[in-house]
């Protein structure tokens, strides 16, 4: 509303939203002078609103930090907007359908201050677990709390965290704030949330937010089972049924970023007889594979069940480092390490002790994006793009970053930023945005790796699936993994579709070239999301394979920052 639009009368009230504006906006908790300051009011009439706005508990002030934070009546107030949907009556016929067909109970929840309410609930095969309509249980410790939390408006998602008190109640509870939030960053990746016995020893948990026409939750969907029962092999997949139920409900469509629709198998005719899933995982998301030189070995990583693999063709052996967080692409560098993109930024990471030491940080304070694909350009820098958690918008961007640490943004409005390759010649970016189904190709100024003149290098079809992964081979093809498409496809220097590898699953994720010549081409895939129906005819997905199309790759180039953020 223009100003000129404000009815007279109002000003007091004018002033006292504006403020409000200013702490909603604050990506963390101000001070006073911080506020006085964004607010652009007089020192006496700031603070006597201040004051109203806390007695009515809109504004939360923490005495020991000196910050202020919106407070718990602003929660309670948004989901008002949704009394008058019976969202009770509407998902029962939910509850049933899911009970019956997963045999666990399910039931719905809301917030309830800073606690998840129990509203409904149906009971499976009668040797489940019991809930209590109407029981109340910790948000940081239970399935349903943590994606109730994870979807939340972010101001309100950071002014309940700074309250909560995260209790421990079994050996597997959250209880410290980093944790929590990692975990939240991991759900909103997901779409849903797991708890592996936080809350009670034996119970396991899977919940997805049921959202309101402004996209914020108005209830949660969660299963409970019997641990082993409900194991790490059983829960993602029910958390793919409870994600199709929750929109049902409503009618939100949700995300388009990772569909549960991929398009039909197709062949395009050309069949490498020595195509082979060389380690049939079962990934979530396999991502970011990459070829090190140094120890002859294909590293990878799942973001979704947030591990970093150490993969030997030779031996078949995959070595686990749970990280514990994010992690979306790896780079080795010169001090046998590796130069990892986490939910946190650039971080080293040693394999062999799992630690982590931060480096840098191309979108500090940003907490609805997160770090995607990432690789060492010729020049020695990182070169890593961003996305929304739930690729909602088109807030990503492109960084380079030093070996010194410096940032510098070079492309913005991204959706979903992704592969991305050099020329031989390094005269050529290569970069996918997934959502638009759009590899770019743009000039690369020699003496700043500026990038110039950008344009549509290829293009996929929304019904031929989304480009994802990429790498360039020594003459110049550009490889691309297309999600959703059963395939990866090459693209000879001008953009000409050359050939298509033809996969048995329907969403590969990342490709790149390996082995001792570089001639064996690697191929990540991923299962998330996918419906029972799909994950029948392609049960390898989340596996990794192989093949040797008569191409090689090029090296990739070692990152040698390592007198800047070393362990």
């Amino acid at each position: 509303m223009a100003k000129d639009d404000v009815p007279s009368g109002t000003a007091a009230l004018v002033k006292g939203l504006t403020l409000l504006d200013v702490v909603a906006d604050a990506k963390t908790p101000l001070r006073f002078a911080d506020l006085l300051r964004l607010s652009g009011l007089p020192k006496p009439t700031f603070a006597r609103i201040l004051r109203t706005l806390i007695a009515f508990d809109l504004v939360r002030q923490d005495d020991r930090r000196g910050t202020y934070s919106l407070g718990q009546r602003f929660l309670e107030l948004s989901h008002r907007v949704w009394d008058s949907f019976d969202l009770e009556a509407v998902t029962i016929p939910e509850l049933q359908r899911l009970s019956h067909e997963l045999g666990e109970t399910v039931a719905l929840c809301r917030l309830d201050g800073d606690k998840v309410q129990y509203l409904e609930e149906r009971s499976g095969d009668g040797l489940g677990v019991r809930v209590d309509t109407g029981r109340r249980v910790p948000v940081h410790c239970s399935a349903a709390g943590k994606v109730l939390l994870a979807f939340q408006e972010p101001a309100l998602a950071r002014a309940m965290i700074d309250r909560l008190s995260l209790e421990r109640y079994t050996d597997s509870t959250i209880t410290n704030t980093d944790a929590l939030r990692a975990d939240l960053t991991l759900t909103r990746a997901r779409g849903y949330s797991v708890s592996y016995e936080e809350h009670l020893t034996g119970v396991n948990s899977v919940a997805v937010a049921v959202t309101g026409k402004d996209g914020f939750p108005i209830g949660a969907l969660v299963v409970l089972g019997p641990a082993q029962r409900l194991n790490a092999t059983h829960i993602h997949p029910v958390g793919r049924e409870l994600i199709a139920a929750g929109r049902r409900i409503t009618g939100s469509t949700g995300s388009v970023a990772i569909s549960s629709h991929p398009r039909p198998r197709t062949f395009s005719g050309r069949v490498f007889p020595d195509l082979a899933c060389i380690l049939p995982w079962g990934a979530q998301l396999g991502e970011a594979p990459v070829w090190n030189p140094q120890d002859q070995r294909l590293y990878w990583s799942d973001i979704l069940h947030p591990a970093v693999y150490r993969f030997d063709p030779a031996s078949g052996r995959n070595e686990t480092c749970e990280t514990g967080k994010l992690i979306s692409a790896l780079m080795p560098t010169t001090e046998r390490r590796l130069m990892v993109a986490s939910q946190d930024g650039i971080e080293w990471l040693d394999f062999a002790t799992q630690k982590m030491t931060a480096f840098a940080q191309p979108e500090e304070g940003v907490n609805e994006n997160r770090l995607n694909d990432a690789k060492v350009g010729p020049s020695g820098e990182i070169w890593v793009g961003s996305m929304r958690l739930d690729a909602s918008r088109p807030s990503g961007a492109l960084y380079s970053v030093t070996p010194e640490g410096r940032i510098r943004c070079r492309e913005s409005g991204i959706t979903v930023s992704n592969g991305m390759g050099w020329s031989p010649d390094s005269s050529t970016y290569y970069f996918v945005d997934t959502i638009p189904g759009a590899i770019y190709a743009y000039d690369v100024d020699p003496r700043d790796g500026a990038l110039h003149n950008r344009r549509v290098f290829a293009h996929i079809p929304d019904a031929g699936g989304r480009p994802d992964g990429l790498t360039v081979d020594a003459e110049g093809g550009v490889w691309c993994a297309i999600w959703d498409g059963w395939c990866v496809n090459r693209y000879l220097p001008d953009g000409t579709l050359d050939l298509v590898i033809d996969l048995p699953v329907p969403r590969p994720t990342s490709v790149c070239f390996g082995g001792q010549d570089l001639k064996t081409l690697f191929i990540t895939t991923a299962r998330t999301r996918l419906p029972a129906s799909s994950l029948s005819e392609a049960p390898l997905s989340g596996g990794v394979f192989s093949c040797t199309p008569g191409m090689a790759g090029l090296p990739v180039t070692l990152f040698s920052g390592s007198k800047v953020g070393a362990p």
